[in-house]
């Protein structure tokens, strides 16, 4: 399952995210790549052991998890740190599929599921959709600044050519509660249906069984 998480940051976010990035330093991409992905990655990530790194890094993954969306569509146990990811001209990052384990010793974690927040305006650079392949073929993303794409970890992606401009992003990984994508997505739906007979003022005897019905659901498949 794939869901856009619209307006995971408000403009002026957007805004402070880009200015704090911009005097930073950014290095090879290859560094965080996988064996597999490495040869086909070519792009710049913001150094991570730079504290104001880390602290832009706090201040997007809050953000992320006060969307409205994210907890009931990734139901996260543990995510990945950052990458702030910046893409030139002529940068790329090939066809791949993420590493199902990453991170080391009890920091280790499942990837079921990766984000992209996209961090530029669409018009401010040409090329560099994500673009991720499915059932129904690939799908191009190219989100406006402060949206992100929350997409399964285990599909074929890449990131195409910019031509023009540059693609700024951060991008992340994470274990849900819930490995199985067929049962997140049915929590979902019901989480969903959950919230709309609650805004059109369903009984509230109604909402407390389909409150029941997801928690115990959760509590069996959750690990």
């Amino acid at each position: 399952m794939t869901i856009i998480l619209q307006g995971v940051l408000a403009a002026e976010d957007v805004a402070r995210v880009r200015d704090e990035l911009a005097p930073l330093t950014f290095v090879d991409g290859k560094r965080t790549a996988g064996a597999a992905a490495r040869g086909v990655k070519n792009n710049l990530q913001a150094d991570g052991a730079d504290p104001k790194v880390r602290a832009l890094e706090k201040f997007v993954v809050d953000a992320l998890r006060r969307h409205p969306l994210f907890e009931i569509a990734a139901r996260p146990a543990r995510l990945t740190r950052l990458l702030f990811s910046r893409y030139e001209p002529g940068m790329t990052y090939g066809a791949h599929t993420d590493d199902a384990l990453m991170g080391a010793g009890d920091d280790k974690l499942r990837t079921d599921l990766a984000f992209t927040l996209f961090l530029e305006d669409p018009s401010a650079y040409e090329g560099g959709a994500l673009t991720i392949e499915s059932a129904l073929g690939e799908q191009e993303i190219k989100l406006e600044a402060g949206d992100a794409i929350l997409y399964p970890a285990g599909s074929i992606h890449y990131v195409a050519p910019v031509t023009k401009g540059a693609r700024l992003a951060a991008v992340g990984w994470l274990e849900s509660y819930v490995a199985d994508a067929g049962k997140r997505e049915i929590l979902f739906d019901l989480s969903v249906a959950r919230h709309r007979l609650g805004e059109g003022g369903a009984p509230r005897e109604e909402l407390l069984r389909l409150d029941k019905s997801i928690s115990n659901l959760l509590r069996m498949w959750a690990r």
